[in-house]
């Protein structure tokens, strides 16, 4: 009844969850490139050159994860720079900890470990992030930091998956020819495709769910 009595109310409300999901939606392609573009270039050319252009495309990403969540809050105040780099600084500090504790270890163990580790470092980042967009709003009930640690698990769960692809899932599905006029296409599916789509699903939930609780709370 309250709906009806106040036709704009329907309105915001629709606003919302359309920017909400717009920026989910952008947050998880900014991250899902960024993480697979990094991890590519570090995985496969173990240089000092792909290094440093793998740990820059990770932490432009990162910056501009961080600036999409300022742009979809900005009715609550423009975020000062140094916020905004921290915020970015944790998040690029935090693939770089996961993939190196996974790699030092080694198997099971090292991706559980560093995903723990991610897990940590990733709330600590979506901490960092409401304080500076959303210092009227401190995290202090059980549901405020639910709604931090919910977004950092699903985004660690999906790093493990994208990892667990690449070093334990070893197989290749490949379709029978399909032939056409003019030519004959075969399609072939790898571990780590799915890896990156299933890293992409949790990326979105976890975006989806944060900015929910801020945008809509």
């Amino acid at each position: 009844m309250s709906v009806i009595r106040q036709p704009g109310m329907l309105g915001r409300t629709t606003r919302r969850r359309l920017v909400g999901m717009t920026a989910a939606l952008t947050a998880t392609a900014l991250e899902t490139l960024a993480v697979g573009f990094w991890l590519w270039l570090v995985l496969e050319t173990r240089s000092t050159t792909t290094a440093l252009a793998g740990l820059g495309i990770l932490f432009i990403g990162s910056l501009l994860r961080t600036s999409v969540f300022g742009f979809a809050v900005s009715e609550y105040g423009d975020v000062p720079r140094p916020q905004r780099l921290a915020a970015a600084l944790v998040l690029t500090t935090g693939w770089i900890l996961w993939l190196y504790v996974a790699e030092l270890l080694g198997g099971v163990e090292g991706i559980a470990f560093g995903t723990a580790i991610l897990g940590c470092l990733l709330t600590l980042q979506l901490v960092l992030e409401r304080r500076a967009f959303r210092p009227q709003a401190p995290i202090s009930s059980a549901r405020s930091m639910l709604a931090l640690l919910l977004p950092a698990a699903l985004l660690a769960i999906g790093g493990a998956t994208l990892l667990a692809s690449i070093w334990l899932i070893d197989w290749t599905v490949v379709s029978p020819p399909l032939s056409f006029e003019v030519t004959t296409i075969v399609l072939q599916i790898d571990a780590v495709q799915l890896g990156v789509i299933g890293f992409a699903f949790f990326a979105f939930l976890a975006h989806q769910r944060r900015f929910q609780s801020v945008i809509d709370p």
